[in-house]
């Protein structure tokens, strides 16, 4: 059993007859009343993300969990196909459990979260940053940057990420995982 003060991203918990990813989290202490926890929790089931408040000392039943890293070998429309490092076993895992399945790239490497009761993969999580390529993006347009302006960008993986005008195709850029945003263009 684990408690409100225990709370922290990726920490998984038995609620709702469901099994639930922290992935946000703010303890608030209000001048008037009881302290309490805001969260945002991810369903590893469904993918479905949910809101929800736990006054401050709540139990929860947090479910003990071990990390392994695995490889990203390839996709077959929904289902994901990973590879241990370590015993070269490999796993396949649906979209819905992924958090930016567009992000990653083949031969990625990456932490998946397995249930020590069960071995049952729960979760995925990125690296925080990933270098990726950008395969089609508009010219810009010299005179138009009085202000950080920016254009659609699609990468090698097919995901759209929004970068500033100065990005040409060819350019390699790092992407940050939790939002899908730009953080820099990586010089070679």
């Amino acid at each position: 059993m684990a408690s409100t003060s225990d709370i922290r991203n990726g920490l998984c918990i038995r609620y709702n007859h469901d099994i639930y990813k922290i992935i946000e989290f703010l303890h608030v202490k209000p001048g008037k009343g009881p302290a309490f926890v805001r969260t945002k929790l991810k369903s590893v089931t469904s993918g479905k993300v949910i809101d929800n408040t736990f006054s401050a000392g709540h139990k929860l039943d947090d479910v003990r969990v071990e990390t392994h890293k695995f490889q990203y070998l390839y996709n077959e429309g929904e289902t994901y196909h990973f590879m241990n490092t370590e015993d070269y076993s490999q796993i396949e895992l649906q979209k819905s459990v992924l958090d930016s399945p567009d992000l990653m790239k083949e031969g990625e490497v990456v932490t998946v979260l397995i249930n020590s009761e069960d071995s049952m993969p729960l979760s995925v999580d990125m690296p925080a940053n990933v270098i990726l390529e950008v395969t089609h993006t508009e010219p810009g347009v010299k005179g138009n940057t009085a202000t950080n302006a920016t254009k659609p960008a699609t990468v090698e993986t097919g995901a759209i990420v929004n970068v500033p005008l100065f990005i040409n195709e060819g350019d390699k850029i790092k992407v940050e995982t939790a939002k899908g945003t730009y953080k820099e263009r990586i010089k070679e």
